[in-house]
């Protein structure tokens, strides 16, 4: 018997309306009006849902991280599972993350935690703070992954496994942006795979 799929709500559809705004032209150009147009509610049916703009960016915020670790909790999960050497799963979850990347049908269109980096003040001090630890929590996902990785490889340079685990998140945004400038789509997986190239690099000795 085949599923019905429920519509979203319109809470659900404010908050995909104002990501992809943001996203695009900035929190600030992001009117509350285009939003209720956008959802076909009123202006009181978006209070009802939040308390304002700020509340609207951090709900953003938070089902943001929460995606990030459900697909990256699932994709190294998986390759964790798939192989018992770290090194080799890490190298693996890397790969599946390049190709989860090249299979969107269109460039990226960004990142909302870069987005508000980008416009922090414009942003409730909560929004700044609860910014900070999304990606306080990507450099301890992938931190915690190279730990098991140098324990059973030791690097052959000397490395600071904060700043590598950093590297990965500076990667896939450095990637947006020149895959956004120059509207070639395969850029940001393509230096993903790089990062994972260097990765071995470190690790590997023969």
């Amino acid at each position: 018997m085949q599923q019905i799929s429920a519509k979203p709500s319109a809470r659900s559809k404010l908050m995909d309306l104002a990501e992809s705004a943001i996203i695009v032209k900035g929190f600030a150009a992001t009117s509350i009006d285009e939003l209720v147009a956008g959802a076909g509610i009123t202006k009181s049916g978006f209070f009802y849902h939040f308390r304002d703009k700020s509340e609207l960016a951090r709900a953003l915020l938070e089902r943001h991280v929460s995606r990030d670790d459900e697909i990256l909790g699932g994709i190294f999960g998986r390759a964790r599972e798939l192989h018992d050497d770290p090194l080799h799963a890490f190298l693996t979850g890397l790969k599946m993350l390049a190709d989860l990347l090249a299979d969107l049908p269109a460039t990226y269109p960004g990142c909302l935690v870069a987005a508000i980096c980008y416009q922090d003040q414009m942003f409730s001090r909560e929004v700044r703070d609860l910014n900070a630890r999304a990606m306080l929590a990507w450099r301890r996902r992938f931190r915690e992954r190279l730990e098991e990785v140098a324990e059973v490889h030791p690097p052959r340079i000397k490395v600071d496994l904060d700043a590598l685990a950093d590297m990965l998140s500076a990667v896939v945004e450095g990637g947006i942006v020149v895959s956004k400038a120059l509207k070639e789509p395969k850029v940001l997986a393509e230096q993903v795979l790089l990062y994972r190239d260097f990765i071995r690099l470190v690790f590997t000795r023969d």
